[in-house]
């Protein structure tokens, strides 16, 4: 029959309920909401994760969601997003709107008239954490990232009625001892913990949590917390015996508190340490007694050398992802006892290991014939070789990242090329070495690349595009700084790159109308699009771009002379799904700027 509403009538809640906790998206999730009533209440009971900033009065916000959503058990809270309470809600919700004056109501008779408490009305507080704790009862994750005003005091409500809980990310939070002791006494099922930048704790809390909750913790984060030390580290080398993941960024840190991990937590899967004071001794507990060691990062080291590594190489047979980053006394012999005794490698990324060179990534490119990513940030010894050996050996590697390697040249991109033709990531960035032969190679062999970036590599020409148009289906590219490219080069990729969605051109002078036209044409499902610092591109190009380009979401075009108000206004018209447009405040007209406030993020920058 026609119009007959055949799923409500057939079709029970709970195969609905089903249906819709199938569905991903926010923005599906909320257009379900919308069909009829019963799939508002239906669709509220399926939502069980909520993202809330932490601005605009969140503590109602809290108050009135936490009424809505009843079997939420994920909340996610961040400082530094904006969000605010809706206004002029329309008939349909009349009843959510009386609740929500009544609330108004309510929370203003709590607060008195101090402009100090007026303020806080602006951030999370002990109330709001205290309405999480009281709405959500099923709660079993809470993420509080940078809620200042959140004190021990709002903590320990929370633990006391949510002992559930299994994940708390407390990142920026002052919350104290007291607290933390609480967390450690009520949450048993307690999983993941991360402290980073919570100034207050000290050892006390520490150790009072891992007393009481250790030994189901299996992730601790600590960063920036200055009265952690050794002692905090011990109580959590005897207590959290399935500690799977340790994350440590301090300088008062040392080796016994390291030592105290490696002998206490033999389950440890991933180890990032940033702690200067730390050496070669830790790293050989770890080598020695963390076996299950699956990925580790070492930051900013001074005193680790390649003794550490070889003990590592030694014993964690199972490590693949190792990241060293600004280790200036690990050498090519740490590297290459890494790759002989670490066959599993998958991941590796050199950043600024100024004594790492050609003759260790030649032992990883011979003995890591696993490998899929490769990032060499700032390595200025490792040469053209190395990556012939990569090629060579590393037939599974998807992505390569290369940041001021002033060594590396085509001949290591044609080798990369021709040996690992399951590559999709190429990221290069002022490699002035890399040139036309390199990237045509490129285009010749990597048939499945999607995403390629270059930028800043000037000696990189339209050729070069030409070839990558002709054989990969780029989806994202920058060629931003690549001065010698030009309208030729753009054209070649609108042609042969339909599913392109993101294009960086910023800052090339030669690049005209003629490709943005093209590449509306040929690019419908572009969304982001960055035209900076180009020239010669005017408000008739710009034109043709939006006319076709319907998906576009934002669009950055500071400092191009030849686009005016007009072009802007053009962009904000025509593209109905806009959200960001990056331009100069002078540019915008008073009708511009009414037509598009309430949907772009960004539109005036004052440069």
């Amino acid at each position: 029959m026609r119009g007959h509403d055949w799923i409500n009538t057939c079709l029970p809640d709970d195969l609905i309920l089903e249906i819709l906790r199938r569905v991903d998206s926010k923005a599906s999730h909320d257009s379900c909401s919308l069909v009829c009533k019963r799939w508002l209440r239906l669709e509220r009971l399926s939502r069980t994760t909520l993202r809330i900033g932490a601005s605009g009065s969140p503590d109602l916000f809290v108050m009135l969601l936490a009424q809505r959503f009843v079997n939420v058990k994920a909340v996610h809270i961040d400082e530094r997003l904006s969000i605010s309470l809706p206004v002029n809600v329309g008939k349909r919700r009349g009843r959510d709107e009386n609740s929500l004056t009544s609330l108004k109501v309510h929370y203003a008779a709590e607060k008195s008239g101090s402009e100090e408490e007026d303020c806080e009305s602006f951030c999370l507080t002990d109330a709001g954490l205290t309405a999480v704790a009281d709405g959500f009862s099923k709660l079993e994750k809470l993420s509080l990232i940078w809620c200042s005003n959140v004190t021990s005091l709002g903590i320990m409500s929370l633990a006391q009625k949510c002992s559930f809980l299994k994940s708390l990310d407390l990142q920026g939070c002052y919350v104290g001892d007291q607290g933390l002791a609480v967390v450690g006494k009520c949450c048993k099922q307690l999983e993941d913990l991360n402290l980073r930048f919570c100034e207050s704790l000290t050892d006390a809390g520490l150790v009072d949590l891992v007393t009481g909750c250790g030994k189901s913790l299996k992730s601790l984060g600590m960063a920036a917390c200055a009265r952690i030390t050794d002692k905090s580290l011990e109580a959590v080398g005897s207590q959290c015996k399935s500690l799977e993941n340790l994350s440590l960024d301090s300088e008062f840190i040392r080796n016994k508190g390291i030592l105290a991990i490696a002998q206490g937590c033999p389950l440890l899967k991933v180890l990032k340490l940033q702690c200067i004071n730390v050496t070669d001794r830790a790293l050989i507990a770890v080598g020695v007694s963390c076996l299950s060691l699956e990925m580790l990062a070492l930051r900013s080291f001074q005193q680790f050398t390649d003794e550490g590594l070889r003990s590592i190489g030694k014993g964690c047979k199972k490590l693949n992802n190792l990241s060293l980053s600004d280790c200036n006394f690990l050498g090519d012999k740490g590297l290459e006892a890494i790759a002989t005794g670490c066959t599993e490698l998958t991941h590796l990324e050199v950043n600024g290991c100024l004594n790492i060179g050609t003759i260790g990534l030649e032992s990883v490119g011979k003995s890591c014939p696993r490998l899929t990513e490769l990032a060499l940030l700032y390595c200025q010894r490792i040469g053209n070789f190395a990556l012939h050996e990569v090629g060579k050996g590393c037939k599974y590697l998807q992505a390569l990242h290369l940041v001021d390697c002033s060594s590396i040249g085509d001949e290591a991109i044609c080798s990369i090329a021709k040996g690992c033709r399951n590559l999709k990531k190429l990221h290069i960035r002022r490699c002035y070495e890399v040139g036309n032969k390199g990237i045509i190679a490129v285009g010749e062999h990597c048939h499945s690349l999607t995403d390629l970036s270059l930028r800043f590599c000037d000696r990189v020409r339209d050729e070069a595009l030409i070839a990558i148009g002709q054989g990969c289906p780029l989806q994202h590219l920058n060629v931003s700084g690549c001065n010698q490219i030009g309208d030729a080069g753009i054209l070649a990729i609108a042609r042969g790159c339909p599913q392109l969605t993101y294009l960086d051109v910023s800052v090339l002078q030669n690049l005209g109308d003629m490709a943005l036209a093209e590449l509306g044409e040929g690019c419908p499902l572009l969304k982001d699009i960055v035209l900076s610092h180009c020239h010669q591109i005017t408000d008739v190009g710009l034109s043709h771009l939006v006319k076709k380009c319907q998906m576009l979401e934002s669009c950055h075009m500071v400092y191009c002379p030849s686009i005016t108000a007009a072009g802007v206004a053009t962009v904000v018209s025509s593209c109905p799904n806009i959200k960001k447009v990056l331009v100069e405040k002078w540019k915008v007209s008073p009708r511009t700027k009414r037509r598009a406030g309430s949907v772009l993020s960004y539109l005036c920058v004052d440069l």
